[in-house]
């Protein structure tokens, strides 16, 4: 069990799917939580009265991920609540699916504002907080397309390529000050994400969302789709004094999908 009792973490996309995975695991071991949602309300309401019977505070922020100013404004808020900020966990949810010429220049910008500038502004908004206290943890949910692209996938696989550039820099840049960076890579975790990805491909082929999962099973080692509890289990330790000496990675759970060595 990792000890986070005393500290305040900041979780993006909390209403749900892997947010409230992280939101949970976070609760149990002791963390105060600000929980940003989008459009959600009810689920994130539910999520902070759970973390609640933790003995934990709970409060939920809503704001759209890619205005800056409300970006901004979250973090401002969230310090004024808690009176602090150690944790930040950046989690936004993918683009559109489809190929190179599919898209247009505003969606490209629409995909870069939602996975890469909504990380550069919350990291920047956190970080001042962070080196003041000498002790902050930054943690940004990716995706393993990072590491192996994936088919249809181009805007994320630009997109999220950035952030990785963007922590292992941070990484460096504030590692005197006790700052840690690291980035966890999904693989295929059951979520509405990779549920709404087996629909895409039911629709091609011409088959159920049902049948399209269990294929998606054939080709993971473990012969399985993830549960987001096991990720969430990686970010705790991150987030953690456990792993105070692990700062500039990019960590895949992903059941061994990836096939590269790095």
């Amino acid at each position: 069990m990792f000890d986070l009792t005393g500290k305040v973490a900041l979780i993006t996309g909390a209403s749900g799917g892997l947010g409230g995975a992280i939101a949970r695991a976070f609760g149990e071991a002791g963390a105060d939580l600000a929980l940003h949602y989008r459009s959600n309300e009810e689920s994130a309401k539910k999520l902070s009265a759970e973390i609640r019977e933790y003995g934990r505070k709970a409060v939920i922020f809503q704001a759209d991920l890619t205005n800056h100013e409300e970006a901004e404004m979250l973090v401002d808020d969230a310090v004024k609540e808690f009176g602090d900020l150690h944790i930040l966990v950046n989690n936004a949810g993918g683009p559109p699916t489809g190929t190179f010429l599919d898209f247009s220049l505003e969606d490209w910008q629409k995909a870069i504002d939602l996975n890469l500038f909504s990380t550069i502004t919350f990291s920047r908004e956190a970080l001042p907080f962070m080196k003041e206290q000498r002790w902050g943890r930054i943690i940004n949910i990716t995706s393993v397309a990072v590491k192996q692209p994936i088919d249809g996938l181009i805007l994320s696989n630009t997109a999220r390529a950035g952030v990785i550039g963007l922590a292992k820099t941070l990484s460096n840049e504030f590692g005197p000050y006790n700052i840690t960076v690291n980035n966890v890579c999904p693989g295929r975790i059951l979520t509405d994400r990779i549920t709404h990805l087996a629909g895409e491909k039911a629709k091609r082929e011409g088959t159920s969302v049902e049948d399209a999962l269990t294929a998606m099973e054939t080709d993971v080692p473990l012969r399985r789709i993830g549960r987001p509890e096991e990720l969430a289990s990686l970010v705790v330790f991150l987030a953690s004094e456990k792993a105070s000496y692990i700062t500039g990675t990019t960590i895949q759970v992903d059941g061994g999908l990836t096939k590269g060595l790095f």
